[in-house]
């Protein structure tokens, strides 16, 4: 329930603008003690924006940030985090080579009175105190870098738990959770709740922001659009708010008929737990792959499209058979791979749109080895066009560019190859509504010239909603794979789990 005391933070009239740029022109936003209070709207309508202001990572223009009754400007977050605010980044902040232990105390070890001497085993013990009190079954002595980037989030999530924040900004937090996990986040947050934490919940996920929230703020090109009631409101109205019109069914209808085989794969052996894969996907077909978080999905993409070494089996494409080489060969015989990790493995964020459209592309605007200008700009403008990607042109650095409108570079560079097969890992993840939906008719518009579609997603939803077949991945093997009209989301889970 909300509180009928003053918000604990009260924003008012905020502006901002970059390079004359207006991005955020008088929003208003509060929260109160107690409540979990969704902030929604699509890639860069503010929301990143709005939060960095609050904890002083940005400087407002113009407006007044109000912090249990007192007009306060932060200096930057450390000090909004002593003041009792928190923030648990989508992007993960951790040393990959240190333990759970030392990430979690991170920049605020315990040492004996005035030594650098650490209390390892007190450390060690309150780690593993904090974790299991959430729920989380981790040994606090493992490399955070041999943690799946879920059990590197329940890190981050336990860590800001233990700070006794008042506030707590959470961003994407589900993004790479798994079932489970999500479940064990939800009751810390009810748990957390009901202590009178109050909770900034920015998430692409409708189905989340109304099972968990109270309210939501819905932001549209850095502008407040209105606040509801989660109980009073419902997914289309958020929608409309969000993309200021109806956005229609979810997911577009599928009318494509999918064709004869034209991508098989037999006796895929990827590593010691990923043996004898067989599956093959139809011309126009999208196949759906789920599985929970470690199941090998991604192991198995990877080792078709050549990234991982060692990998055997054979490949099919319209009949001729193909060895497993690497990246090279596979773009060489039309496959793409859009990767699960677009800032890590997508996209070289420091190069501009341009560049990286090029880089899979560079025989389609070259001539003797030599980039020809013309046709080069031509080939990119064409597709900024055709996947409606915001940007101030082709020559804006890709790591200015939103969520959304990144996620489109990427799938954008393996257009530009005319795939025959095309792998699409996690391709809406962190991306809203209405992105996913532009992607969602891209796919079936490559789907109506022919390309097959691998797409893995953890979102049963869209692989219920887009999928003409699901095959569902446990622990490195293929357990069933099942037509459209017979998938319930009860059948995927008793596959995903190792149930028949």
């Amino acid at each position: 329930m909300v509180s009928e005391r003053v918000p604990i933070i009260e924003m008012n009239d905020i502006y901002k603008s970059f390079y004359h740029v207006r991005v955020l022109s008088g929003v208003s936003f509060n929260l109160f003690p107690g409540e979990i209070h969704a902030l929604m709207g699509e890639n860069g309508a503010g929301k990143s924006t709005l939060i960095k202001i609050l904890t002083g990572i940005y400087k407002k223009d113009k407006g007044s940030i109000f912090y249990k009754g007192s007009e306060t400007v932060f200096k930057g977050p450390k000090e909004a985090e002593r003041a009792g605010i928190s923030i648990i980044h989508q992007e993960l902040n951790i040393i990959p080579d240190l333990t759970v232990t030392d990430n979690f105390f991170l920049g605020k070890e315990k040492t004996y009175k005035r030594t650098p001497f650490i209390k390892t085993k007190e450390m060690i013990a309150k780690t593993e105190e904090t974790l299991k009190s959430l729920g989380i079954q981790l040994d606090p002595n493992k490399l955070m870098a041999e943690c799946s980037v879920g059990e590197q989030q329940m890190v981050e999530i336990a860590r800001a738990v233990s700070e006794k924040s008042e506030v707590l900004i959470m961003d994407e937090p589900t993004a790479a959770l798994t079932e489970r996990e999500i479940k064990t986040l939800f009751k810390v947050m009810d748990q957390l709740r009901n202590q009178g934490v109050a909770i900034i919940y920015i998430s692409h996920r409708m189905e989340e922001i109304f099972q968990m929230c109270d309210r939501i703020t819905v932001l549209r090109d850095g502008k407040s659009i209105g606040t509801k009631q989660v109980k009073e409101t419902n997914f289309e109205e958020i929608v409309k708010m969000m993309v200021g019109r109806e956005l229609g069914e979810r997911f577009p209808d599928r009318t494509v008929t999918p064709g004869e085989v034209c991508f098989k794969v037999e006796n895929l052996n990827v590593d010691e737990r990923i043996k004898n894969i067989n599956f093959e996907v139809r011309r126009g077909e999208i196949l759906g792959v789920a599985g929970l978080m470690g199941a090998g999905r991604t192991e198995i993409m990877e080792g078709i499209f050549g990234v991982r070494k060692g990998v055997k089996g054979t490949l099919y494409i319209d009949g001729k058979k193909l060895s497993v080489k690497g990246p090279r060969e596979s773009i060489k015989h039309g496959i793409g791979f859009v990767t699960e990790d677009r800032k890590g493995d997508g996209l070289v964020l420091e190069l501009s749109v341009k560049e990286n459209v090029i880089l899979p592309n560079f025989s389609r605007v070259s001539s003797k080895g030599f980039l020809q200008k013309r046709r080069e700009e031509s080939f990119v403008d064409e597709l900024i066009k055709k996947l409606s990607i915001k940007t101030a042109g082709r020559d804006q650095i890709v790591k200015s560019l939103s969520g959304g409108n990144q996620q489109k570079v990427v799938v954008g560079k393996w257009l530009g190859i005319e795939p025959k097969v095309l792998i699409l890992d996690e391709p809406t993840r962190g991306v809203d509504v209405g992105a996913k939906k532009e992607i969602y008719e891209i796919m079936n518009e490559l789907t109506e010239h022919g390309v097959a579609i691998i797409m893995v997603s953890s979102e049963l939803p869209e692989i219920l909603g887009m999928s003409d077949r699901i095959m569902v991945i446990h622990e490195g093997k293929i357990t069933a794979i099942i037509d459209r009209k017979e998938a319930t989301q009860e059948k995927i889970m008793v596959a995903a789990t190792g149930g028949n």
